[in-house]
């Protein structure tokens, strides 16, 4: 049976994008609730200006109160030496996220720094996140599509793979930041990327805003990613990305390989009960389906 490892983004980037702030002790509760219904990586925070990002200037005080887990990997988004140092100093970080840019103008409107800058700034983060004894992951953003100057060449991308992967990374992820991507360019860019940096995993990170977000989970898992991105409730996009919306979410992402006997180790009753009190704290429906959806087989719920 094939088996996916999933990493729950709705802490960070879930929240990040949201105008309405969320309070430290409820992100607390979805970092808890994650953990219950059984994910073991979480992205916890974004180590980034707190003016620019004002969903995460509680980043430190989240980390403060994370609970107590030996099983469990917190991953802290950090954009350059500082977030990684910001990261690193809460003591409670297993995990640095790295960020390069497969577009110059997206780079320049997320980081202030060009596609080049972005990598270098990786393996400033990658040495950081080795002296303090830390493992790092790097995500090579807008990899399917850029908001500012359209398509993105594969080539570029799987090459800034292949450089990212020398640096002792322990994945390197591919996110369709803006959601353009499709079902045969993933699978395409995907294949290419696993050849280009085996033996290490490839993460992808899908954004549902044209609705393929799903298809593109499922088309990636064939041509060999082995770890999954998602956020509760569908939430999230991208503060410097306009018209990004939501991730894929957590619990149709977990419904679609569990019926298909893709083992994920999550529990989809508790993800739809998480779902249901998240609706609760943000104050509307969330996107994500599953949880809208009355539970199949019956006697599941």
């Amino acid at each position: 049976m094939t088996a996916i490892e999933f990493v729950e983004v709705g802490p960070r980037d879930g929240l990040q994008n949201e105008a309405r702030l969320v309070a430290t002790a409820d992100k607390l509760q979805l970092i808890t609730r994650a953990l219950d219904y059984g994910v073991r990586r979480i992205e916890v925070a974004s180590f980034v200006n707190p003016k620019k990002v004002p969903q995460m200037a509680d980043s430190d005080a989240v980390c403060a109160a994370l609970p107590e887990r030996d099983d469990a990997t917190y991953i802290g988004l950090v954009l350059n030496t500082r977030g990684a140092e910001r990261a690193l100093a809460t003591g409670r970080i297993d995990q640095l996220g790295a960020v390069a840019v497969a577009s110059d103008a997206f780079a320049m409107a997320n980081q202030g720094q060009t596609r080049a800058g972005s990598i270098a700034a990786v393996r400033e983060i990658a040495a950081l996140a080795r002296s303090a004894g830390k493992t790092v992951q790097a995500t090579i953003a807008v990899a399917f599509g850029c908001p500012f100057s359209g398509e993105v060449d594969p080539g570029h991308v799987v090459e800034m793979a292949r450089e990212l992967a020398e640096l002792g990374l322990a994945e390197v992820a591919l996110a369709d930041t803006i959601g353009v991507a499709d079902p045969a360019r993933v699978a395409l860019l995907v294949a290419q990327v696993k050849a280009a940096v085996a033996p290490l995993p490839v993460r992808v990170h899908f954004h549902n805003t044209r609705g393929t977000g799903l298809a593109n989970v499922w088309a990636a898992i064939g041509a060999g990613a082995s770890v999954v991105d998602g956020s509760l409730g569908g939430l999230g996009g991208c503060p410097f990305a306009p018209g990004a919306a939501g991730n894929v979410a957590s619990e149709d992402v977990i419904y679609m390989l569990e019926r298909a006997a893709i083992e994920t180790g999550l529990k989809l009753e508790a993800m739809i009960a998480a779902n249901h009190w998240l609706a609760g704290v943000m104050g509307r429906k969330l996107p994500g389906m599953a949880a809208q959806a009355p539970p199949f087989p019956a006697e599941a719920g």
